[in-house]
């Protein structure tokens, strides 16, 4: 495993994908736990330190304990993580020249590798482009660290500690404009496997831009399902399914690992698409389940009455939400069927856009993770909360789901809610769901739907001025 430390950088979730996709377990952690994840866990293979927005030398900024640079694993500071680590053991960071954008960058002596021994620059070309997003500069090195690699703004872009097999780097790797960076963390893979004598150089085929790809790679569904079973027990599960893809696919694994012990409700809120109930009885049906149905659009409704702000919006949904589970546990309870947990689909990017880590910076509460209720008496099942969408579809094909149903476009979990600007009401959201059938039915007919990721018509809640007749409308 390899822990990322979050320093605050929109992009860590895409460094902890990077390593995913070469085969490695990650977890990424704020700076603060990093101490209670790797004193004794020897599972950990490597550490790797974040980018963030704020300065070293600031007043109050993040920082982590100098011990783990001496726990001799190896360590990848990525730009504030490369400043913070040049800055703890000795080096110098000032504020400097503001740079964003794309650079290139020079390797230097680029030689063969040492046969038998690994090295950070395996396979790089001697200069290639790489994408900087920084305003502070390391201006002189640590104690041990020499220069790898140096750009024309950067003399010190790309640096390592072979001895203590500590590397820093002021680019961002883990963004596709740094052309060879996935090359970068597979070679930092295979320093921290090096105990163990395996490569991602030999599973997997690296390319200059885009994702690593394993020919041979499963998803572990029985693992899973088995974990499913550990976290449940005995208890029942009640499941909040929408008819996307997400809950669906959760809710298929929690089906095969409980069987019957698993309750699926639909919710239907009036914020869906049409034809979404009728859509989540027939999946359903085909393995077997029959979901229970829940009309509560009045009530949607009237909750949402005056409510114009987006984020209200998504926190009412959820505390709703949650009171319905609450009250049919209730009645499963009377009929002394112990339900204990709360099935949702939640997904990783739902984490890191509901921050995540105490470092990251909100972009938004998901109806699933930053609205939920505090007083919520049930307990959390999310079989698939460290996927990304693509993986979860992925596990979706592996359990037999319709292709047409796991390429579908994604639907916000609050549905047209957050679609439609200021307050929905029934008029505002039956406009809403006919420009959304428009648009979809106009992309089908040109025969593009299929290579739209995302379509959507959004009510902006303005008015222009027209003409009618003679005058102004």
């Amino acid at each position: 495993m390899i822990i990322v430390i979050d320093f605050g950088s929109q992009t860590t979730h895409l460094i902890g994908r990077r390593i995913k996709e070469l085969g490695v377990e990650v977890k990424i952690v704020s700076p603060e736990e990093i101490l209670r994840f790797t004193q004794d866990d020897k599972a950990v293979k490597g550490i790797i330190l974040s980018g963030g927005p704020s300065s070293v030398y600031a007043k109050n900024a993040p920082t982590v304990d100098k011990k783990i640079f001496n726990f001799g694993i190896p360590i990848l500071g990525i730009c504030y993580g490369f400043q913070l680590t040049a800055h703890l053991l000795g080096g110098k960071v000032v504020s400097g020249k503001k740079e964003y954008g794309p650079a290139k960058l020079k390797i230097e002596n680029c030689l063969p590798t040492e046969e038998g021994k690994l090295k950070i620059t395996q396979s790089l070309p001697e200069s290639f482009v790489v994408w900087m997003s920084h305003g502070d500069e390391v201006i002189k090195l640590p104690k041990g660290f020499k220069v790898v690699g140096s750009s024309d703004g950067v003399p010190f872009a790309f640096v390592e500690d072979k001895d203590k097999k500590i590397y820093g780097l002021q680019f961002h790797p883990e963004v596709e404009h740094t052309s060879f960076g996935l090359q970068i963390l597979s070679n930092f893979v295979d320093i921290c496997n090096s105990k163990n004598g395996s490569s991602a150089q030999e599973k997997f085929k690296i390319q200059p831009f885009g994702f690593a790809q394993d020919k041979n790679s499963k998803f572990k569904i029985k693992e899973i399902e088995d974990n499913i079973k550990k976290t449940v027990g005995e208890s029942y599960v009640i499941g909040a399914v929408s008819g996307g893809v997400d809950s669906t696919v959760a809710s298929v694994l929690t089906a095969k690992a409980i069987g019957k012990k698993f309750i699926p409700i639909f919710v239907d809120n009036g914020l869906m698409r049409r034809g979404t109930e009728e859509h989540v009885i027939k999946i359903f049906k085909q393995i077997g389940i029959k979901p229970v149905v829940i009309n509560a659009v009045g009530e949607m409704l009237r909750r949402l009455k005056k409510i114009t702000d987006s984020e209200e919006k998504r926190k009412i949904i959820g505390n709703f939400y949650i009171e319905i589970f609450e009250q049919e546990m209730k009645k499963l309870l009377t009929k002394k069927i112990p339900v204990k947990f709360l099935l949702q689909g939640t997904i990783y990017s739902d984490v890191i856009e509901s921050q995540g880590t105490k470092h990251s910076a909100k972009i938004k509460s998901h109806h699933n993770v930053g609205g939920l209720p505090k007083y919520m008496k049930l307990k959390l099942l999310e079989p698939v909360r460290n996927f990304y969408k693509d993986e979860v579809r992925e596990i979706g094909r592996k359990l037999g789901l319709p292709e047409e149903f796991v390429n579908k476009q994604p639907f916000p979990g609050p549905g047209y809610a957050v679609r439609i600007r200021g307050e929905v009401t029934r008029k505002r959201l039956e406009m809403e769901k006919k420009a959304d059938e428009i648009v979809l039915y106009e992309l089908e007919k040109a025969g593009i739907l299929p290579n739209v990721f995302l379509s959507f018509p959004v009510m902006t809640n303005a008015y222009s001025t027209a003409v009618k007749g003679d005058g102004r409308q």
